[in-house]
């Protein structure tokens, strides 16, 4: 997995929702943006106070996120 240390999660912050650096502004918003077939650059241009790594980290967290899978442990 790519560095994902822009993502973070805070309680204070949007209910705890990952959000990028910290500001109010939740992982799924862009990732929802780009869904629907925003570019990168017009979602740096709507919200200028972002990067272009920002964007990078944000989509290869979701990634990592759509393969993690939960193992229920049994007790012997």
């Amino acid at each position: 997995m790519g560095r994902t240390d822009r993502v973070t999660r805070q309680p204070e912050v949007m209910s705890d929702k990952a959000c990028i650096r910290g500001m109010r502004v939740a992982v799924g918003i862009i990732v929802g943006r780009i869904d629907v077939g925003r570019s990168i650059g017009k979602i740096l241009a709507d919200y200028p106070c972002r990067e272009c790594e920002d964007i990078q980290q944000t989509l290869c967290g979701g990634a990592w996120r759509a393969e993690e899978r939960e193992v229920a442990l049994v007790r012997a």
